[in-house]
């Protein structure tokens, strides 16, 4: 059974950078994997997705130009490189293992990680 634990979350201040990780554990097959995000009373929204097997990137609004998505096969782990970070960044980052095409669609995930929770205040 595939499995999806999160880490690097934390508080930092405004305009600092963060790195989280996601390791895959217990199988492959998964075409695409992707990160989302959730803020206290707001719906989960996509941040960014990859192509596992031709490292191709996909951007939600919120991962436009300040994140980015990357994997390590060797190391069957996922990561969002997080810069110049904002207080509405704060949110807990999830991160989701899917076979469809709709790579920022919620539906097309089947295995989703605990989350990790990014707090970004002065």
């Amino acid at each position: 059974q595939v499995r999806l634990v999160e880490s690097g979350g934390g508080l930092v201040q405004p305009g600092d950078s963060l790195r989280l990780s996601c390791v895959v554990s217990g199988g492959n097959g998964m075409s695409t994997m992707g990160w989302f995000r959730q803020a206290p009373g707001k719906e989960r929204e996509f941040v960014a997705a990859i192509r596992w097997i031709d490292d191709s990137p996909y951007y939600g609004a919120p991962g436009q130009g300040r994140f980015t998505i990357a994997r390590d096969i060797a190391k069957n782990t996922l990561y969002l490189h997080m810069n110049r970070l904002k207080p509405e960044d704060t949110a807990v980052y999830y991160c989701a293992a899917g076979a469809g095409n709709t790579v920022s669609q919620i539906r097309n995930y089947d295995i989703w990680g605990q989350g990790t929770q990014v707090t970004v205040s002065t």
